[in-house]
């Protein structure tokens, strides 16, 4: 991905390389071509454009504040699940410390997969993140319940969060 402050720079050299070049070219006309009438359908037809400018750049706007909010809601909605699952973990005993700290793990993996201190650096399929989602899945289907209060819990943390699943994270 490009640097915006090139893409900026650039596109502003060539408008301005455009409008210099415009400025040239009106010295070669001749009269007949500079009157009033040749210079209002100018006008117009650069009117026309920049209003088509402005819908796209309206819809692309648009567009990217729509998939700016879809992903922060799949953020939202995977933090929440991370969090009801550390509680149920932490409700079912002590017997769940292994699957509390990979569950720690993969949080703070999937952190720095999608939080990255370069933007480039995003990544949404991290094999090293997935193989510690399926590291607690093993350590959750582990656990063995010894009491009715702990199969309740062990059913509750199978049918809540759907981090376990998702097999995409």
């Amino acid at each position: 991905m490009q640097n915006p402050l090139i893409i900026g720079l650039i596109v502003f050299a060539v408008i301005l390389t455009g409008a210099l070049v415009g400025y040239a070219l009106r010295q070669c006309l001749p009269e007949h071509q500079l009157c009033e009438e040749t210079k209002s359908t100018v006008m117009v037809s650069m009117a026309v454009v920049a209003t088509f400018s402005a819908l796209v750049l309206g819809l692309l706007i648009s567009n990217a504040n729509t998939s700016f909010s879809a992903l922060g809601g799949e953020v939202t909605n995977l933090s929440a699940q991370i969090l009801r699952l550390d509680g149920l973990l932490s409700r079912f005993g002590p017997q769940t410390g292994l699957a509390r700290e990979t569950l720690r793990s993969y949080a703070e993996q999937k952190t720095a997969d999608l939080f990255p201190d370069n933007p480039a650096d995003v990544r949404l399929s991290d094999p090293e993140t997935y193989q510690l989602l399926q590291q607690l899945e093993d350590s959750i289907l582990a656990l063995k319940p010894t009491s009715e209060r702990d199969k309740w819990w062990l059913d509750q943390v199978y049918s809540r969060p759907a981090i376990l699943h998702r097999r995409s994270h």
